[in-house]
């Protein structure tokens, strides 16, 4: 089970024109909101990277106002887990499992995913905030973050799971963000 304690958010390379042509790109970009929303209301530690930003352009204009407070870190190799500001990030954290959210699934997110577990954190893919520009892909992907290691999950399992009650203060919240 999650825990808020010990869980955080990673969000992969949603930016520019790229993110545009993602398979059910605007689909992504709804949970891609419900679930950067349920972590700032669940007061989870939030890590946000930027491929080449210089070339691929800045995150999503619809996730910037969520991310507020939060500064991108800029990243050049596939795995975020090769750019010391990201593995800095994650050790500052204090915590031990990671939501992984991003683009694209069979490159950037899935040599992540990878590298993180060989880090031996904890990793649950959050499935309705991942994708790639073809379906297959995004399948191939997915399948292999699994084989080495990963969980899967969605937007809506992961806040209730994190949430864990319905008497809790950001109950109400995390349901307003589902709805």
């Amino acid at each position: 089970m999650l825990s808020r304690q010990r869980t955080g958010l990673i969000i992969i390379d949603v930016q520019g024109k790229l993110a545009r042509i993602m398979h059910e790109s605007e689909a992504m970009h709804e949970a891609l909101k419900s679930l950067v929303a349920g972590a700032k209301a669940l007061d989870l530690p939030v890590v946000w990277l930027e491929q080449n930003p210089e070339k691929l352009g800045s995150t999503s204009d619809e996730l910037l106002p969520l991310l507020s407070g939060h500064k991108p870190i800029p990243k050049f190799t596939f795995s975020a887990c090769g750019e010391p500001d990201f593995v800095d990030a994650i050790e500052e954290s204090g915590v031990h499992t990671w939501l992984v959210a991003g683009i694209e699934a069979h490159i950037c997110v899935y040599q992540t995913v990878r590298d993180l577990i060989e880090l031996g954190r904890k990793v649950e893919v959050v499935t309705d905030c991942v994708s790639s520009r073809t379906p297959a892909n995004r399948e191939i992907g997915l399948n292999r973050m699994v084989d080495a290691g990963a969980r899967l999950t969605s937007v809506e399992m992961c806040l209730f799971e994190l949430v864990g009650s319905c008497r809790v203060p950001e109950f109400r919240e995390i349901l307003n963000v589902i709805k």
